[in-house]
């Protein structure tokens, strides 16, 4: 399963003691969510979560939604819109879904919403690295 070569994953990692502890869960036909509660370690400006940690969210449910179809792939670009700041104490849910699909290239699109209200989104192209059997 592709999920298991990401078991040290910073973000979604299961063996890792450092890990943020994203925990996803199947959404909609193909997509993943996950719920995830900021802390003051992770800001980057006073009480804002770090661009950075938000990114790297939005990255891995795009991950994860893959992972979820049985596919092992890597981010070729990822373009994120920050649309509000995130307080960096928030807790929000995490999205991502398949947008297109044309192996070895997929196409996935993800959002941070809080309170419902998508605070950011991203996109990306991911290329395989091999498929679950």
């Amino acid at each position: 399963m592709p999920k298991e070569s990401h078991r040290n994953c910073l973000l979604c990692g299961t063996e890792n003691a450092g890990s943020l502890g994203l925990r996803f869960e199947p959404h909609e036909t193909e997509g993943v969510k996950a719920a995830f509660q900021g802390s003051e370690k992770l800001q980057g400006y006073d009480g804002i979560l770090h661009g950075g940690i938000i990114a790297s969210l939005l990255d891995s449910a795009m991950t994860n939604c893959l992972f979820r179809i049985g596919v092992k792939a890597v981010t070729g670009d990822l373009q994120v819109r920050y649309k509000h700041s995130v307080p960096c104490d928030a807790r929000v849910e995490v999205q991502a879904s398949l947008v297109q699909s044309y192996p070895p290239l997929y196409r996935l699109k993800s959002r941070i919403l809080m309170d419902g209200k998508t605070m950011a989104r991203g996109q990306a192209r991911f290329m395989e690295m091999g498929r679950a059997s």
